[in-house]
């Protein structure tokens, strides 16, 4: 085997490897594979705040994270419910936002 086959082959292998890292690199629309395991957390974290807390009525708020940023929506009994649930969403660590799309019965 000559050296310019290796050259070649270590190019090629090269190539296929950055071709592999940039389809998992996340987008302004898109999040790459650690982004969304983050987000996932974060979501479960902000899921588990609101029903351990005793005073909200947890089965009516939805969660999403898209990037650390978490949005609130669903049903809640009062403006006190929807001060409550965002605070909550905040203090989760990762959290770099909250959004509230929450609307009173």
């Amino acid at each position: 085997m000559t050296p310019s086959f290796f050259r070649r082959s270590t190019l090629l292998a090269l190539l296929a490897g950055l071709t592999l890292l940039t389809a998992c690199a996340a987008t302004s629309r898109s999040e790459g594979t650690g982004e969304y395991v983050d987000d996932t957390v974060i979501t479960t974290k902000v899921k588990a705040a609101v029903l351990d807390d005793p005073g909200l009525k947890s089965s009516e708020i939805n969660v999403e994270t898209f990037k650390g940023r978490v949005q609130l929506s669903g049903f809640v009994r009062s403006q006190a419910d929807i001060n409550r649930a965002l605070a909550l969403a905040r203090d989760v660590k990762g959290v770099t936002s909250v959004s509230n799309d929450m609307r009173l019965k």
